[in-house]
């Protein structure tokens, strides 16, 4: 891998949170190309200096790092391997040099489907899907959990360094999505339950901050209640606080709680908790909160309607 001011990026997929990120590649002295079916979206990262560009083809033209956030599995395999209709993708297109990184959050076996293809062509492929949401992605502090092998992996971690702050190696290829999709599982938990406490104090007479304050110091303490409290005017600068303006949209809590029942169908594990974190946002989404933060779960516990 060459050093990072000599680097050009291409980067695939500009939504909330691949915007941010291509732009702290840019701080950081990279060469950033970028291209999205979104052509305003990508309009914008150029307003920072990036290489627009309207097609794959186009923007991989003398990248030797690709990175990839895309909505889900499908669009994943339509970029790498080529759409159902003739497409061809990113493996038949890039040079045999070219390093490429997923940080899109899908389905583990996609993952791995994309990386045994990569691997067949000679080229090195990760998961590294991300956690810390669009605040940690503008502050270049986002969690990468990194699939694949050992080099890929140290690869990686010299790209992945200039927009994240803590870059895991979970394992194989595969092993980094799955890794995330635990992770949401249990926060989609957390924010459930914080959100049913906060709400049955308010309930019984309790202010809030205070509650939330004496949970901090308890057992009860996790992140919802340190960094991004759901309940509105208790915390600054969270999404509660901002008409829960996202953040991490709660379709998006939704699909990823979907692909841990996936999982766990696939294991025959017991996951009694997040299916019934996944059914509450399903029900709340269908409310037409879809868009909003998915700490807005709070407003389901308290409609009285």
């Amino acid at each position: 891998m060459s050093d990072i001011a000599t680097s050009t990026i291409a980067f695939i997929g500009l939504g909330n949170m691949g915007n941010p990120m291509a732009k702290n590649l840019l701080k950081a002295g990279c060469k950033v190309r970028v291209f999205d079916i979104n052509t305003d979206a990508a309009k914008q990262v150029e307003s920072k200096g990036a290489h627009l560009c309207l097609s794959l083809d186009d923007v991989i033209q003398g990248a030797d790092t690709v990175i990839t956030m895309l909505p889900a599995g499908e669009h994943v395999r339509a970029v790498y391997l080529g759409d159902h209709h003739g497409g061809v993708g990113l493996l038949n297109m890039v040079a045999g040099d070219t390093f490429l990184i997923d940080s899109s959050t899908i389905d583990p076996e996609s993952a791995r489907l994309v990386a045994g293809e990569a691997e067949k062509k000679g080229f090195e492929f990760v998961d590294a899907p991300v956690s810390g949401g669009v605040a940690g992605a503008q502050a270049g502090t986002l969690t990468f959990i990194v699939g694949g092998t050992d080099s890929a992996f140290s690869k990686a971690e010299g790209v992945l360094q200039h927009v994240g702050k803590n870059i895991f190696h979970a394992g194989k290829a595969g092993d980094g999505q799955m890794a995330k999709i635990c992770n949401n599982l249990l926060l989609g938990v957390l924010m459930s339950g914080t959100c049913e406490a906060i709400s049955l104090g308010i309930d019984n007479g309790l202010d809030p901050e205070v509650l939330s304050n004496i949970m901090l110091q308890s057992s009860g303490r996790n992140w919802a209640l340190e960094l991004y409290n759901p309940c509105p005017n208790v915390m600054e600068k969270v999404p509660s606080s901002n008409n829960y303006q996202p953040g991490f949209m709660a379709k998006l809590m939704l699909k990823d709680l979907g692909l841990g029942i996936d999982a766990a169908l696939q294991s025959q594990s017991a996951i009694p908790m997040g299916t019934l974190a996944r059914n509450l946002y399903a029900f709340h989404n269908t409310r037409g909160n879809e868009l909003r933060d998915f700490s807005s779960l709070f407003e389901f516990y308290r409609d009285k309607k």
